[in-house]
């Protein structure tokens, strides 16, 4: 018995020494990382000029969890910032260090997931033909090789890189931990079932259940908190119930499991409304006038293979890939993709009566990729590297799987030893390959001016990208650079309000008057949208007041507060200017309310005010 009990702690400890020194590899290989800047694509708006993360107050959490901000409900990450700033302030070393340190958590999760899942396989095939290349050594090739390609591959740089994307990386913590959650759900009901010798209907085991089965939910919980993409959870749960676990085999088993989700479900559709009110309010949900469903579904065909293209040769990634121009509704390119969905999904249900793995994955990865995959449009790209780091797993466990059938085949030879040191040769060069594509690509995201020159020499006719570039430029002072940009991308796009506003502004900070004027009021004109008008409004009221036109100063932030009296900017705007007015009174007033609003600059006005004997509102 002590053998016994001895053998499966080492089996535990050799798993976790596995899953630690992936968890150190992927470490270190982003290392490279903590040199990298915040860059202008959401950066700002998430950290840099985020007023609401800079304290824990009832004010924040208020926001965080009710209100919508950046096109998005998802207020565990918000506290993930603000937890952020309150160690590092806007130092991008500290934030970018989370964001590797929860990376290669889920690696480390991972590597975790993968053993309990062919662990799972391996019971229930005590039954029946036993799986040679499973065995312990097969299991730890398998897992940590899937933990490597996740940890590793350069297609997961965006998440990780990308500071904006923490939401990516604590989604993705919370969904692994479900579902490991699961799987000792899962075997804890098998053994007490076995002991007991009852079924679901007794209601001490249902209870005994439901309660171990509460951590999977509350993980599941945390991550709907962290991103809206956890939705597919119980899709993924079921389809685990159907292979591995061997729970789901007849209509009635079917009708248990589902039964077994309802709350999964429940939230899932919960969070989903908030996601869809959340992002409908901000205008980022594209109308079916900007793509027909026809013309989206052919892109989520395409980008469906285009995926798996990139995982299995990760030479042509870029940050930002532009929706198609509108063309031939049908072409080569379409068909060809639909054709290998179909295809794929067909060829993996056939052999499925024999071999359920290859629709198990197929499965996970086609259904984790459905809320991104386009079919409701959101924003203007037509695929991103960031949707693939949760649904990645299914394919990066097949090579895993893959990996250890062909180290058992070699294994198995008359004379093992030069294959398997050429095997072993072949595993370390495709680790360093994937290391270094990683570090390469982390350098594309080095800063703003890095990241959209990236973008500029692949897709030269996208305007988004010279807009972002020339708000970097002129975050670096480089207004010449900024203006030619801002030019390009009005060229490019005449009706583009957000760039005739970037120039405005830049026109009001180099002196150039009238020219900011009439450029922040072709923006106004161009964009009526509640957010694109208040910015628009500050900036303007700040040329008049830098122009000397206090009224037409007063007035356009005036407005601006009608429009959004949540925002801080538009009450330090008008603070200040009541200042150079010299009413104090009023400006302490205005500080007061950007203050409470979680503004550190209103807060700091207020004090100095106060300092020169005006008493505090």
């Amino acid at each position: 018995m002590r053998g016994i009990i001895g053998e499966q702690m080492k089996k535990h400890v050799r798993k976790y020494y596995v899953a630690s020194a992936v968890s150190l590899i992927t470490l270190a290989v982003y290392f490279s990382v903590l040199q990298n800047d915040f860059v202008t694509w959401d950066d700002n708006e998430y950290v840099l000029e985020n007023p609401f993360i800079r304290s824990f107050d009832v004010v924040f959490f208020k926001r965080a969890f009710l209100g919508f901000f950046a096109h998005n409900w998802h207020p565990l990450t918000w506290i993930s910032h603000a937890v952020d700033y309150a160690v590092w302030g806007l130092n991008p070393l500290g934030h970018h260090l989370t964001s590797i340190v929860l990376h290669a958590l889920n690696a480390f999760l991972v590597v975790f997931l993968v053993t309990r899942l062919i662990e799972a396989f391996k019971e229930r095939m005590t039954q029946g033909s036993p799986v040679p290349f499973l065995n312990e050594r097969g299991m730890l090739i398998a897992a940590g090789t899937t933990g490597l390609l996740f940890g590793l591959h350069p297609l997961h740089v965006e998440s990780v890189a990308w500071v904006a994307e923490r939401k990516d990386l604590l989604c993705a913590l919370f969904f692994l931990l479900s579902i490991i959650s699961y799987t000792k759900y899962v075997g804890s009901q098998k053994s007490e079932d076995r002991r007991q010798k009852s079924d679901e209907s007794n209601p001490q085991s249902a209870i005994r259940n439901a309660k171990r089965n509460g951590f999977t939910l509350l993980f599941f919980i945390l991550a709907l908190l962290s991103k809206p993409m956890a939705v597919t959870l119980p899709v993924v749960l079921l389809i685990l119930d159907w292979h591995p676990f061997n729970r789901i085999w007849s209509v009635k088993t079917f009708r248990t499991a589902m039964v077994e989700k309802v709350p999964f479900f429940a939230l899932s559709l919960a969070s989903s409304i908030v996601t869809i009110l959340a992002q409908g309010a901000s205008g980022a949900i594209q109308s079916t006038g900007y793509s027909p469903l026809s013309t989206r579904l052919f892109v989520a065909s395409t980008a469906l293979m285009a995926y798996l293209g990139k995982m299995l040769l990760p030479l042509t990634l870029v940050p930002y890939y532009p929706y198609p121009e509108s063309g031939p509704l049908v072409s080569l390119e379409h068909i060809a993709s639909i054709v290998l969905v179909a295809g794929v999904t067909a060829v993996c249900v056939i052999v499925a009566k024999k071999q359920k793995l290859w629709l198990s994955a197929w499965g996970y990865y086609a259904v984790t990729l459905l809320p991104v995959i386009g079919i409701v449009q959101v924003g203007l790209q037509a695929m991103a590297d960031r949707y693939t780091y949760l649904p990645s797993l299914g394919p990066f466990l097949v090579a895993g799987l893959g990996a250890a059938w062909v180290w058992n085949k070699a294994h198995t030879l008359k004379k093992p030893g030069p294959p398997l040191k050429l095997l072993g040769v072949a595993a370390a060069c495709i680790v360093l390959l994937l290391s270094y594509a990683t570090v390469k690509q982390t350098g594309v995201w080095k800063n703003g001016i890095v990241l959209w020159s990236s973008v500029i020499e692949k897709y030269p006719t996208v305007r988004f990208a010279y807009n972002n570039r020339g708000m970097a430029y002129d975050k670096m002072g480089l207004f010449d650079r900024a203006i030619k940009d801002f030019d390009t991308a009005i060229a490019l796009d005449p009706r583009d309000s957000e760039a005739y506003s970037n120039r405005g502004m830049l026109f009001g900070k180099t002196g150039q008057f009238d020219r900011a004027i009439e450029d922040l009021e072709k923006a106004i004109a161009l964009n009526p949208s509640p957010a694109a008008v208040y910015n628009s409004r500050n900036t303007l009221g700040a040329v008049y007041a830098e122009a000397g036109l206090v009224d037409k100063a007063f007035e356009q932030f005036n407005k601006a507060i009608l429009l959004n009296q949540g925002q801080a900017m538009a009450y330090n705007n008008r603070g200040l200017l009541f200042v150079m007015t010299g009413d104090k009174e009023h400006a302490a007033l205005d500080y007061r309310k950007a203050c409470d609003l979680g503004d550190d600059n209103g807060c700091n006005a207020l004090h100095e005010l106060m300092r020169g004997g005006v008493h505090s509102p």
